[in-house]
């Protein structure tokens, strides 16, 4: 058991530390850059829509919440504000 998580342990940090240190002396072009600073945003979306589908009674009303979010965040609205106006907005039409 002990020899198994060490060997996890040094596969962890060979993947996640040592490019660390690799990627620092690279010179990426700047598409290279400008696409992998969207890929959080990517990922984020892939953790958020499979709740907003299933966390209320029918996907219709998450679907309507996050509509309600995203006209609120092009308004420039403040996160705390879209998060707690989309939350009102679907108890609201969920009435």
């Amino acid at each position: 058991m002990t020899f198994l998580i060490i060997f996890l342990f040094l596969a962890t940090i060979v993947t996640r530390i040592l490019p660390a240190f690799f990627v620092t002396r690279l010179s990426l072009p700047e598409w290279l850059v400008t696409y992998l600073n969207y890929i959080p945003y990517a990922a984020l979306g892939v953790l958020i829509f499979p709740g907003i589908l299933t966390a209320v009674e029918r996907p219709v009303y998450g679907i309507l919440g996050a509509i309600f979010a995203a006209v609120l965040s092009f308004l420039k609205i403040p996160l705390f504000f879209i998060v707690l106006g989309s939350i009102v907005f679907v108890y609201l039409i969920m009435l």
